[in-house]
C-alpha cells in the first residue's frame, strides 16, 4: 500500500514537506527551473506505485521555493529498513553549498522518521563538474562505481540535442548525412509516425518484449506502461511507427519544463530496413522544438566506445543526430546505517542477476512467436 505524500501535513523541526496545498506551487518552480526534471515531479511519484514519495523543499528570504528533493522510499523487503531514492536531484543552484547542506539535512531528519538506512542521488550535473562533487564529499557521500553501461539505476552517460529557439529545418542540418538519409528511407516506403492512444500500448508493449530478447534487457510490465500514460497525462506521448497498415515501432517520450526525454523505444525484427526508428525519433525531437523546449534527451548510451561492446549500435544510432555526448557525475550514496547498507548491496546484486534469468526463461516463447 502506497502513501500519497500530499494527503496529510507534517513538520519535522523545520523541514518542509509539500502537501496538496502547495503542489501547484511545486510543480511551477519545478517546470521553470534549469535542473527541473520529471523524475522530481508529483507526476513521476504516482507512476512509482511501488515507493511512497516525500517532497522537501526550502524557501528563500521572500517565501519562494528555492530548492528541492523529490524523494522515493521503498521498504526493503523482510526488513526493517528503507531505501531513500532521490532520481536527478537535487533542484537547486548546484553550487549554493548552504542549499545543498539544508537539503542534506533535512533528507537526514526525514530517514529517521522512515527507518532509511541510505540516501541515494544521481544528480543532473556533468561529471566535469568537480566543485559540486567535492561538496558531496563534504556532505558526506561517497561516491558509487557502477561501470560504463547500464549498471546504475538511471544511464550515466547520455546524449542531448540542444533545440533552442532552432527551427526544424535548422535541427535537421545538424545531424549526420546518413542520419537525415534514413529519415528519408522512412518517408520514401510510406513509414507513418502517430501519436498512438491507450489502447495502443499492448501492442507497444508486444514489440517491446520482443526488443528486450533480441537486445538482452527486461522490461517493464504493460500495467507499468499504462500507469504511467495515465499518471502523466499530457507530458506523456506514445508515438507509433506504421508500415502497411501495421505497428513495427513504438516510443514513449516526456515532455516536461524545457526538455523533451526520449524514455523507452521498441522495434519489431521485422520491417528494420524501412528505418521506423530514425521517423520515430525525429517526431519526437519535432515535439521538443513546439514546445519550445531547450534540450531533447535521447537517454542512455554506453559509455565503453568500443565498436566491440555490444551496446556501440546504440550509440552510434543516437550520435547520428549530433547531440552533445554528456557523462553525469553518477550515483552517491549517503550511508545513514552502514550495516544495514552492505547487506542490501550484496543482496541486490544477486537478486538482479536471478530477475534477469527468470525473464528472459519466462518471455523466450513470447517473443518467438511476435
Amino acid at each position: 500500500m502506497v502513501t500519497d505524500c500530499t494527503t496529510t501535513f507534517k513538520e519535522i523541526g523545520q523541514v518542509e514537506r509539500i502537501t496538496a496545498d502547495h503542489i501547484e506551487e511545486y510543480e511551477a518552480f519545478l517546470a521553470a527551473h534549469p535542473k527541473g526534471h520529471f523524475m522530481q515531479s508529483v507526476k513521476w511519484g504516482k507512476v512509482k506505485t511501488a515507493w511512497r514519495q516525500e517532497i522537501l523543499v526550502r524557501r528563500d528570504a521572500e517565501g519562494r521555493i528555492a530548492g528541492s528533493l523529490a524523494l522515493l522510499i521503498r521498504k526493503v523487503p523482510g526488513m526493517p529498513w528503507t531505501m531513500m531514492y532521490c532520481p536527478r536531484g537535487p533542484v537547486c543552484d548546484i553550487h549554493d553549498r548552504e542549499m545543498l547542506a539544508g537539503l542534506v539535512a533535512d533528507a537526514r531528519e526525514l530517514a529517521k522518521v522512515h527507518h532509511s538506512y541510505e540516501l541515494k542521488i544521481d544528480p543532473d550535473v556533468a561529471v566535469t563538474d568537480a566543485a559540486f562533487v567535492e561538496a558531496l564529499r563534504s556532505l558526506g557521500f561517497t561516491q558509487k562505481q557502477t561501470g560504463k553501461n547500464f549498471e546504475g539505476i538511471q544511464p550515466k552517460f547520455v546524449f542531448r540535442l540542444n533545440v533552442e529557439g532552432k527551427t526544424e529545418d535548422e535541427v535537421m542540418a545538424l545531424f549526420h548525412s546518413k542520419t537525415r538519409y534514413n529519415i528519408r528511407v522512412a518517408i520514401k516506403n510510406n513509414v507513418t509516425v502517430e501519436i498512438g492512444g491507450r489502447e495502443d500500448l499492448k501492442k507497444f508493449y508486444e514489440i517491446m518484449l520482443e526488443t528486450g530478447m533480441r537486445d538482452n534487457f527486461v522490461t517493464r510490465s504493460l500495467t507499468y506502461f499504462e500507469t504511467m500514460y495515465d499518471a502523466l497525462g499530457e507530458n506523456c506521448r506514445l508515438y507509433v511507427a506504421r508500415y502497411e497498415g501495421e505497428i513495427i515501432a513504438g516510443t514513449l517520450a516526456i515532455w516536461y519544463g524545457d526538455k523533451v526525454w526520449y524514455l523507452y523505444g521498441a522495434s519489431s525484427n521485422a520491417h528494420r530496413n524501412v528505418m521506423p526508428n530514425y521517423l520515430l525519433q525525429w517526431a519526437m525531437i519535432r515535439w521538443a522544438i513546439e514546445k519550445g523546449c531547450r534540450i531533447y534527451d535521447f537517454r542512455g548510451v554506453s559509455g565503453d566506445l568500443d565498436e566491440s561492446n555490444p551496446l556501440y549500435g546504440l550509440y552510434r544510432f543516437k550520435k547520428g543526430f549530433n547531440g552533445d555526448f554528456v557523462e553525469f557525475v553518477g550515483e552517491f550514496d549517503l550511508i545513514l546505517n552502514n550495516f544495514a547498507y552492505f547487506a542490501v548491496e550484496k543482496g541486490q546484486k544477486v537478486y538482479k542477476k536471478m530477475i534477469k534469468t527468470v525473464y528472459k526463461i519466462k518471455n523466450r516463447d513470447k517473443a518467438v512467436r511476435k
